[in-house]
Parts: C-alpha cells; structure tokens; sequence
C-alpha cells in the first residue's frame, strides 16, 4: 500500500507471485500480476492511498485504506478493503472492495 502511495509503480511485480489474482468483488473482475500492476500505475486521477488499519497472521492479512481520485467535479474519496493471501513471502491472491465515501443510505435498507 506504501508503494501504491509513493508511486513506486515498479516495485508493485516485485511483491507478486507469478499465478497472482486479483478479484475485485463489486465489479466482478479479475486481474493477473501484470494487469494489477498497471490498473494501478495507470488508474486515471489517482491522488493518494492511505492506509487506515491493518491486521493478519500466517498466510493471510486485511487492510482498509482511504483512497482519493482527482476527477471533473473535484477530488474524490473511496474506502476500500484489501485481503491477501500470502505464500514464500509473495502475495497469491487478493480481494478488493470499494466503496464511494457519502453515499446515502436506502430507507430500505434500515428498519422503520
């Protein structure tokens, strides 16, 4: 997340295992190592990727980040939870979801 920030670009393979995947859940998509790789260094307006928190132990951590975008209508803010699963110190898989800072919540979605 560090190297995301900086935009270290480079060093993003470096902690990638070749059969890497990437699943994002809220879109449905998938990524090899080298797709990931450059959805990040290319992702149009990235501004900054702040780590908020960060737990795991063995073979698995999760991480929640703030993420903010340059776009049309101004800067951008995105929550987004990261899982990883690790093996011989590389990253095999990771699941991602976003999610848009301020949305309204649906009066369906709470009891009356």
């Amino acid at each position: 997340m560090t190297a995301i920030d900086q935009r270290r670009w480079g060093d993003l393979r470096g902690f990638l295992s070749s059969d890497f995947t990437c699943e994002y859940v809220h879109t449905g998509e998938r990524f090899g190592p080298d797709e990931w790789v450059r959805l990040n260094a290319e992702y149009p307006g990235f501004d900054r990727l702040i780590l908020q928190q960060i737990t795991g132990g063995g073979s698995t951590a999760a991480c929640r980040s703030h993420v903010t975008g340059q776009a049309k209508a101004g800067l951008m803010h995105f929550e987004c939870a990261t899982f990883v699963t690790v093996q011989d110190g590389l990253i095999t898989h990771m699941t991602e979801v976003w999610a848009d800072v301020d949305q309204a919540v649906p009066k369906e979605a709470r009891p009356v």
